[in-house]
């Protein structure tokens, strides 16, 4: 069983929904123990007022920043300053940026530098270079529950037609599987899991599936079969 991860969350609230935060930390569970949890902002603002209300039922310790000039926004300052504070706490193992701002991508390129991996959460309005350079990167949509907004966006889980269209989708799948498998064409899903998440911001949930192997089932570009006593899953190209 693989050590679990301490990661520390960063919130930039000028730039995300409050709906997602339930979603966001579900999420990271997958990871680890999120033992930072910081909210960046001028909570003097009404517009942070939903962000409020989410602070105590989950242990969010809210960062006053004030907006001391009119049109800039001190927050990115204030949460790049946060990042390299912890980063050299020795307190953490991992990173959770939760924002939609492409400011924040030389700083994902400087905590990967020093080792630590970064899970990305921003709205589909997020700056194509920030979402790559995550790993993973998960569109919030897709975690806000119907009961957290008055018009649903839960993600639709896409068809097979549809996610065999998606060429970068199937190239990177086939990849992952054929620098994985062995001899005989066999990968251990625990081993292409690892290997997407190193080389992309790819998450299935951006897809509509919870789980990687139910977004590859859904494809039927592979074969696959339950071993080691139902305990692991093997996949194989079907043109193999």
């Amino acid at each position: 069983m693989s050590e679990r991860k301490r990661i520390a969350l960063l919130i930039d609230c000028d730039n995300v929904s409050h709906n997602a935060i339930e979603g966001v930390l579900e999420e990271l569970a997958k990871y680890g123990t999120v033992n930072v949890r910081h909210a960046h902002g001028d909570w003097n603002s009404p517009s942070l007022s939903g962000w409020a209300e989410k602070l105590h039922p989950h242990a969010i310790r809210p960062m006053q920043q004030f907006a001391y000039t009119k049109g800039k926004n001190a927050t990115d300052s204030a949460m790049i300053i946060d990042a390299m504070d912890l980063l050299y706490s020795n307190n953490v193992d991992a990173f959770a940026l939760m924002t939609s701002d492409s400011d924040f991508t030389p700083l994902v390129l400087r905590i990967l530098e020093s080792g630590f991996p970064v899970y990305g959460f921003g709205e589909k309005k997020t700056p194509k270079p920030f979402v790559d350079c995550c790993s993973p990167f998960i569109y919030v949509e897709n975690l806000i529950s119907e009961e957290e907004t008055d018009t649903p966006q839960q993600p639709v889980k896409k068809t097979k037609k549809a996610l065999r269209m998606d060429t970068a989708l199937v190239r990177l799948l086939r990849t992952a599987v054929e620098q994985t498998s062995d001899d005989s064409g066999w990968a251990d899903l625990s081993r292409v899991a690892p290997y997407l998440s190193n080389n992309s911001s790819f998450s299935p949930i951006n897809y509509g599936y919870k789980k990687l192997s139910d977004l590859i089932r859904a494809t039927e570009l592979f074969d696959m079969e339950m071993r080691k006593g139902g305990k692991a899953m093997y996949i194989k190209d079907m043109r193999n």
